[in-house]
């Protein structure tokens, strides 16, 4: 083979896939890779020896996922509503963005806390608070701060965070006590080298701020313009907002945005073509790259594509010196198998899939396809003039050049311009073409290669990042060079440049975004998975080997389509009644599934902002709860339920309503106008709902109790609230959104029928909902609550608990049991909490009572 290295790194990643689903210890692994690997030395037939290759290959990555598999997290011995006093090594040094001020402290070796400083819009202290303390790398402090773990939101399909920051050493977010400053203790800590580094990253940023100061509306956002480039240039996002970054993600051109290794690839090009003007060898020159490629990997933050990066070229270094040709399949192949054993885990990461799928489908698919087509034509153009080269040249080629100049004649005499420049302007307008289609080939194999761990990762293909790519690629890749150019240099004619075309990428995006169709993929089957790897491996092979390569290309683009279309995806009538509460937080979020097939959800969760804070980069529509639900194969939801105008609980409802379309919006009392804007753009009807009759809906009966028609207030409250209660067969849900103690009240006077075996309780929990004449009314077997993990609400209230306890009322958390659902065909009820997957077996009540199943 010419890529001897990627059988055994399939083997390799195959090992550390094998020790998740069936987990091997260090021992046996080790033993077994030895065993396989003695085997393979041994005098045998070239198939038995190739084959106990791998095998060992393959022990030797279960080896790897066993001995990193992650041991038990440091603890510390504190609740977060204590104040404690931390000590530690600063190890990555104070940052500043526009409402907030933050820096790791390493409390132990492998046991560090990111410490987060309050402050006001544009980095501002709170009032009568010290100015935020710029620590430095190295530097011993001292702090009082409030300490929790990071605390995932615990649906199916939600992004484990807390996993993403343990890989970082981070077990812990700690935010400093107002008023107290950090107290810096004598002495240094950490390493020299590192503190020289971080000195370098200090000054870039220093230098970006001073480059692009905020300034007013005229180019950008306040902050936007040293924000962009810092994020784009140095790998620093505490100043970035995402909706600055929408457009980019929509139109699939954020690789080209963030630190990634085109940064390295350009950087070096530059480099290179530097040190080409410098009287030094190949070789230097490559060794001198190469250690800049590292420094730049340290400065920018060690982030994995750039090391990945820096590592390959300096694979691509060490070939060169050896005399080796390096092939780029092969050179992957390498440098992947080097990380693998580094660090297994990375094979789940999205940064590193997108990152060597990427250049997997240029080196496997697009390289062998152009070279069949384009690319011999496109390298036959050089030198047109000269018949001499016709001759070591392929003879279609050869012929190609022949009929070029034939056309340049015939254009010198129609136009009488001369022969030769006739022929040159041929040339580069064929080269041009060329181009341009190798250009649509590589973006379109790389969409196409990608379009797996997209479709998993973010449910999204885009559609019109083969024209975008061709415009922001080349663009940004200049920013790259400009950028850094403007920082060693200082001079802001470099960095006005380089500004110009970040804006110019954006309003690309934006133009693309806008052509975007709204096309959100779910989460495909494991066999179409399986059926689509299968079809691009084989794809690959058949291209290299030039067989039966078109029908082996019609056979992948059948799966994608199938893979964006997915036409099983429909509602399915399981003649059962559900209600699942997401977990999104201190907010509310619930899915009905009705007995045959149709969806409702109601609220969509939300972040709660005062004052001027910033909004938060987390959307929990986009990011929490629509994961949740492509991860169950929903592609539509019917009706969509804003309960109420507060924040979490419509926060997420324009991300969520732009996802999933529904047919139509219910409102409460006193609508959000711009969801209501929204919704029209979008086609959606909306209705503002109040008490009616029972209505049937799908095999289900739902009433509407509140709010009543003559209902009136003067600002937005928790009383708008749409309540309502569904029924289906002997057993009723009431879904009661922050309706508190008044209209509590009137529903009883109403003499409504309140009684439901399932209760949301109102308002999260708090103690203004929840009375003991409503609760003896509704008389629920089980109480759910969608409140916030450790929230400063102290939500839901120990008297609302101590209420539906004396009534034996069986209390469901999102905030301790995750995600939570109630179905029902009518009579049993089941309850299947996400907090319980150690012991999958559901709660049951059933006509004789409530009984548990699982961990208490």
């Amino acid at each position: 083979m010419r890529e001897p290295l990627i059988l055994p790194l399939v083997a390799f990643a195959a090992g550390i896939l094998l020790d998740q689903t069936a987990p091997f210890s260090t021992r046996e692994a080790a033993l077994a890779a030895l065993a396989l690997t003695i085997l393979a030395l041994l005098p045998a037939s070239a198939w038995i020896k190739r084959t106990s290759a791998l095998l060992a290959m393959l022990f030797a990555g279960a080896f790897a996922g066993a001995w990193h598999r992650p041991g038990p997290p440091p603890e510390i011995d504190a609740t977060s509503k204590e104040i404690v006093i931390l000590a530690g090594c600063v190890v990555e040094p104070t940052v500043f963005g526009e409402d907030r001020a933050q820096f790791t402290l390493e409390l132990a070796p492998g046991a560090r806390a990111q410490v987060l400083i309050p402050t006001d819009e544009g980095g501002a202290p709170e009032e009568n608070a010290p100015a935020p303390p710029r620590l430095s790398y190295g530097q011993r402090v001292e702090i009082e701060a409030r300490v929790r773990r990071p605390h995932n939101f615990n649906n199916p399909g939600s992004f484990d965070y807390a996993a993403y920051l343990a890989r970082r050493n981070i077990f812990w977010t700690a935010s400093m006590t107002p008023n107290t400053p950090a107290k810096v203790l004598a002495g240094r800590c950490g390493w020299r080298f590192m503190a020289g580094i971080f000195a370098l990253r200090t000054a870039a940023l220093d230098r970006i701020d001073r480059l692009y100061p905020d300034n007013n509306y005229a180019s950008g956002p306040v902050g936007y313009n040293s924000g962009m480039m810092q994020a784009v240039l140095i790998g620093e996002t505490v100043k970035l907002e995402r909706v600055w970054t929408d457009d980019f993600r929509r139109t699939g051109t954020f690789h080209a945005l963030v630190i990634s290794g085109v940064h390295v690839t350009v950087l070096a090009a530059v480099l290179l073509f530097l040190l080409r003007l410098v009287p030094i060898s190949e070789l230097s020159a490559l060794a001198v790259t190469a250690s800049a490629a590292w420094l730049y990997a340290l400065v920018s933050g060690f982030s994995a594509p750039v090391v990945r990066a820096a590592g390959g070229f300096t694979l691509y270094t060490l070939a060169r010196a050896c005399f080796r040709r390096a092939r780029v399949m092969n050179l992957l192949a390498a440098v992947a198998l080097v990380y693998l054993a580094w660090d297994p885990a990375q094979i789940f990461d999205a940064s590193f899939q997108l990152s060597f799928l990427s250049v997997a489908a240029i080196g496997a698919l697009a390289a062998p396809l152009l070279e069949s087509t384009a690319t011999p034509y496109a390298k036959g153009l050089r030198g047109i003039a000269n018949p001499d080269l016709d001759t070591h040249l392929p003879p279609r080629v050869a012929q190609f050049r022949v009929e070029v100049r034939l056309a340049a004649e015939t254009l010198w005499l129609w136009s009488r311009l001369p022969v030769r420049w006739a022929q040159e302007f041929l040339s580069l307008s064929l080269r041009s073409l060329f181009f341009a289609f190798e250009m649509v080939v590589i973006s379109a194999t790389i969409q196409i290669g990608l379009a797996l761990p997209m479709a998993e990762d973010f449910h999204r293909v885009s559609f019109t990042g083969l024209s975008a790519n061709l415009l922001i690629v080349p663009a940004m890749n200049a920013v790259v060079p400009l950028g850094f150019a403007a920082i060693f240099t200082g001079w802001r004619w470099t960095g006005s440049l380089a500004g110009a075309l970040l804006r110019f990428s954006a309003r690309v995006a934006g133009w693309h975004a806008n052509l975007e169709p709204a096309w959100r993929v779910p989460d495909p089957p494991l066999w179409l998975v399986l059926a689509f790897a299968a079809a691009l491996i084989a794809c690959a092979v058949l291209i290299r080997r030039r067989i039966a390569k078109w029908p082996a290309i019609a056979a992948v683009l059948g799966l994608f389509v199938l893979l964006l279309w997915q036409p099983w995806l429909h509602p399915r009538a399981t003649g059962m009644l559900e209600l699942t509460a997401i977990d999104v937080g201190q907010g509310d979020s619930l899915l009905l599934v009705l007995p045959r097939g149709e969806t409702i959800l109601v609220d969509g969760g939300g972040r709660l902002v005062y004052g001027r804070q910033r909004k938060s980069n987390l959307e929990i529509g986009e990011d929490v709860v629509s994961p949740y639900l492509w991860n169950r194969g929903i592609r539509r939801i019917d009706v969509m339920v804003a309960t109420h105008s507060h924040q979490d609980h419509i926060g997420g409802l324009a991300a969520l309503m732009s996802n999933f379309r529904p047919k139509e919006l219910w409102t409460g009392a006193n609508p959000p106008v711009e969801l209501l804007e929204l919704a029209h753009r979008l086609g959606i009807h909306s209705f503002e709902k109040h008490p009616t009759g029972p209505l049937e809906l799908s095999g289900a009966i739902l009433e509407i109790l509140a709010p009543a028609d003559d209902y009136a207030a003067e600002k937005v409250g928790n009383n708008d609230s749409l309540v309502f209660r569904i029924t289906y067969g002997s057993r009723s849900f009431l879904l009661t959104g922050d309706m508190e103690r008044g209209i509590e009240s009137k529903l009883l006077s109403s003499g409504a029928n309140l009684h439901a075996d399932v209760l949301k309780v109102g308002h999260h929990g708090s103690r203004t909902s929840s009375t003991e004449r409503f609760l003896e009314a509704v008389s629920p077997s089980v109480a759910l609550i969608s409140a916030g993990y450790e929230n400063s609400f102290g939500h839901p209230h120990p008297d609302v608990l101590g209420r539906l306890s004396a009534r034996h009322a069986a209390i469901l958390r999102t905030d301790l049991d995750g995600l939570v659902s109630a179905r029902t065909d009518g009579h049993a009820l089941w309850f299947d909490l996400q907090a319980w997957q150690d012991n999958p077996q559901p709660l049951v009540v059933s006509q004789f009572g409530f009984l548990r199943s699982g961990k208490p």
